[in-house]
């Protein structure tokens, strides 16, 4: 097995045991986001320099027996809406300038850099995040590593395909209707949204409450270490929840024996899920059930609240752009400049109203998680379709929204969610299949998740360097 393959976990083994050092595998990490399947366009920029720098200190530490944190010398991509110190943050648009310090970190970056993490470069988001697809007026289109014919979805794509091609075992992406579980579904990668505030998030979204950020890895193990590390308080963020009562690689433990999940096909019919990817969920499920799991299968009680999604979503790409003056506002996205345009005509009655419907989505749920554990359903009922559409070929929706109905309910009532690969359709294309629980319930998630890949349940083959 080639060292772009391994977990962040197996790396840190063999640094541990002097198998392999950090700047092996970052050499290597590098060179397979050089040149593994570069019209999949999953980088912004490379920080080659920097990453190999960090190696090098991270070897002598590794050598000495004086690891810094709990990811040293791990190689780790961010996606470029987080700010990385001394690089530019242009959030997918022509908008920003590349001009100014930069000399701040996101919190969840600080936290890596603490533990000694090595930064290959900052990946690719549609402009400001704004999309379940990766493609900006700044970057272009970011394509599937199964099949560059496809999108990589968003908008977190760029992070869900440098993990999927081997470039760095960890990435960091954000989470405001999808963002970090579609990308992670359509490409074949471990994606968590964690309970809103698990991991503090600065600057503060434009989109506000709806907005997470979380671990993209290679499989649950990963993306508990992650949490570990990115998941404390920092003071820059006001909303930031106090540390976890425990380590959440230690919650991997547990096993799924005896936790309640409802098994949610396609939520009371209000989804029509493509054949492949309900059979691969449905065989999911069974493994649950097979590893001591009590499966029901029932709907949460709720309608499609996209209405509310929308008007939240909206007025805050509004809030977002609402200082641009027009000659700059026509370098934007033209499906953004359109959701903005919407979102400035609805009043704060409009928004308050759609609060109200995210509060009583929040206590259905809550509700809900009295009865059940977990609660399973297919991430996406699709799998990856053509790369540069926001929407399916023949598609009966103009918005992203319409074909992502079982994510964004999640982030209106800021529940952990996460994805996890369960399989590929006809074509090799991976499908998803979502895991929820209730809010501060992260560990619940990565335990189901976790037995799924230790039962060989959950996982893809990865597409490699030149494809499937």
């Amino acid at each position: 097995m080639q060292l772009t393959d391994l977990t962040a976990v197996r790396l840190l083994d063999g640094y541990r045991t002097g198998e392999f050092s950090p700047v092996e595998v970052t050499g290597a990490a590098l060179e397979r986001a050089r040149h593994g399947r570069p019209e999949v366009n999953a980088f912004v920029r490379l920080t080659e320099e920097d990453a190999l720098a960090r190696a090098r200190e991270s070897e002598a530490r590794w050598r000495r027996g004086e690891p810094a944190g709990l990811v040293d010398g791990v190689p780790v991509t961010v996606k470029d809406v987080l700010l990385l110190r001394g690089h530019p943050t242009l959030r997918g648009s022509r908008t920003v300038g590349e001009q100014g310090a930069w000399d701040e970190d996101a919190p969840p970056v600080a936290r890596l850099r603490a533990h000694g993490a090595v930064f290959l470069g900052k990946t690719t988001t549609p402009e400001f995040g704004w999309k379940g697809v990766t493609d900006s007026p700044l970057t272009g289109i970011t394509r599937n590593p199964y099949d560059p014919t496809r999108t990589a979805g968003g908008s977190s794509g760029g992070s869900a395909a440098a993990v999927a091609l081997g470039a760095g075992p960890l990435s960091l992406g954000t989470d405001g209707g999808g963002s970090i579980r579609i990308p992670a579904a359509f490409c074949g990668v471990f994606g968590l949204k964690p309970t809103y505030g698990r991991v503090p998030l600065y600057p503060a979204s434009a989109f506000g409450t709806l907005s997470h950020t979380g671990p993209m890895t290679r499989d649950a193990a990963d993306a508990a270490l992650l949490l570990d590390v990115i998941g404390v308080p920092d003071p820059r963020d006001w909303s930031a929840l106090p540390p976890a009562p425990g380590s959440f690689r230690e919650a991997l433990k547990g096993g799924v024996r005896g936790l309640r999940v409802a098994y949610s096909p396609s939520l009371g019919g209000q989804v029509a899920v493509e054949p492949a990817v309900a059979a691969a969920v449905r065989r999911a499920v069974t493994a649950l059930a097979g590893l001591g799991a009590y499966v029901e299968e029932t709907d949460p009680d709720f309608s499609d609240p996209v209405d509310a999604f929308h008007t939240l979503w909206f007025t805050g790409a509004a809030r977002l752009t609402r200082n641009l003056p027009p000659h700059r506002r026509q370098a934007l996205d033209p499906g953004l400049r359109e959701i903005c345009a919407r979102g400035a005509r609805m009043s704060a009655l409009d928004y308050l109203a759609a609060v109200d419907v995210r509060t009583n989505l929040g206590r259905r749920m809550g509700r809900f998680h009295e009865r059940y554990d977990l609660l399973v359903t297919p991430t996406l009922p699709i799998t990856a379709f053509a790369a540069g559409r926001e929407v399916p070929e023949r598609s009966a929706h103009r918005r992203w929204t319409g074909w992502t109905p079982f994510t964004y309910p999640f982030n209106l009532t800021q529940q952990p969610a996460a994805s996890v690969p369960v399989g590929v359709d006809g074509a090799g294309l991976p499908a998803g299949m979502q895991i929820v629980a209730a809010r501060h319930r992260d560990d619940l998630v990565l335990r189901a998740a976790h037995a799924l890949y230790q039962a060989g349940a959950a996982g893809v083959a990865g597409p490699g360097p030149a494809g499937p």
